[in-house]
């Protein structure tokens, strides 16, 4: 099962829930992509790594704050299902679907 895809996902932050897309590109020792949402603009996904169907990442959020954020999602089918960990926001869940 590839990891590989655009997902629609919605993030749970302090200031609400926030609609997003996650782009993940594999490449031969992880993946890259980004997480754009209204709020938080465009991120670009850092360090990605890829363990069976967990991927884990990083990016450095510029809006509304900057901070970096520390980030683990598993993808069972089509669905996706994570957190992002927000300094000292504390643990953001994240959760989508696959975009057809």
């Amino acid at each position: 099962m590839s990891v590989a895809g655009t997902y629609d996902v919605v993030i749970k932050t302090p200031m609400g829930d926030q609609k997003g897309k996650l782009m993940v590109n594999p490449t031969d020792d992880g993946f890259t992509g980004s997480v754009t949402s209204d709020m938080m603009g465009s991120m670009d996904i850092a360090g990605g790594k890829v363990a069976g169907d967990t991927i884990t990442w990083t990016m450095d959020m510029k809006v509304p704050m900057p901070m970096t954020l520390e980030c683990e999602a598993t993808v069972a089918g089509d669905a996706i299902t994570g957190a992002i960990k927000a300094g000292m926001f504390g643990s953001m869940a994240l959760a989508g679907t696959r975009a057809g």
